[in-house]
């Protein structure tokens, strides 16, 4: 059977998240989502926020953190990198009681005039992974339906972004000129490994699921430009961590 037909609509889960969770009293209905331990290093160094519970991954424990920022509750936590993973987790805070998630995290820009740190709204994810095919009926790319409500946040706010098609890869050391090349064409400005995984999830199991993404490294031609991938500054972290902040408030 092709991957083009395992999404089984109707199909009942034979693992299910819930299983899988302790369940935690007054779980935050909103939650930030983040790809890197400098963010969330970040984040505790500013917020008072304190430990809730934890998710299990390969024997290892994430913790999950609350907090209140401008009167609300939220919840905030460091996911693992790749699509399946990330995926997994959601299922799992989507059980715990999360209706708003809100992912925020680097890409590599396919255009040499994308900025470093430049904002983007994904609008479209190309489907090169695995997961987002038992979650919705095959196609090339992934419509991500809460893209209009996060852009008109950021106009809202008056923040500078551009809003793309991205490529969402599980291969990271597969991403070859070629296929580079096509997604261009097709009007994808990023490359990331987890963005068509998440939303598939988010549109399934019908919660409310948003990505933005800043810009690291560069892979607009041949070569890889490394730019702030790994070593981003203090000041532009901080930056960005407070628009998710305040895109938080406004879900």
């Amino acid at each position: 059977m092709s991957i083009i037909d395992t999404f089984d609509c109707n199909g009942e889960e034979i693992i299910k998240a819930k299983n899988n969770v302790r369940m935690i009293e007054n779980f935050p209905k909103t939650m930030l989502v983040v790809f890197q331990a400098r963010f969330c290093e970040l984040f505790l160094k500013q917020y008072n926020a304190f430990k809730i519970g934890a998710l299990h991954v390969c024997g290892h424990k994430i913790p999950i953190y609350q907090f209140t920022y401008k009167g609300t509750e939220f919840g905030f936590f460091n996911s693992v990198l790749g699509g399946a993973g990330a995926a997994a987790l959601l299922e799992e805070i989507i059980a715990l009681g999360a209706e708003k998630i809100l992912y925020f995290g680097v890409c590599g820009a396919l255009d040499k005039k994308i900025a470093e740190g430049q904002l983007l709204v994904p609008i479209a994810a190309y489907r090169d992974e695995g997961v987002s095919y038992h979650y919705a009926e095959a196609s090339d790319y992934l419509e991500i339906a809460t893209a209009d409500k996060l852009i008109e946040i950021f106009e809202e706010m008056h923040v500078p972004y551009k809003a793309t098609k991205t490529w969402t890869t599980d291969a990271f050391y597969r991403e070859t000129k070629r296929n580079m090349e096509r997604r261009k064409v097709e009007g994808c400005g990023a490359v990331e490994m987890e963005c068509a995984s998440v939303m598939s999830v988010g549109q399934f199991r019908k919660k409310e699921v948003y990505q933005f993404l800043y810009a690291g490294d560069c892979l607009g031609d041949s070569s890889w430009d490394k730019r702030i991938l790994g070593n981003m500054p203090k000041d532009m972290r901080e930056r960005i961590l407070l628009v998710a902040l305040e895109v938080a408030t406004r879900l």
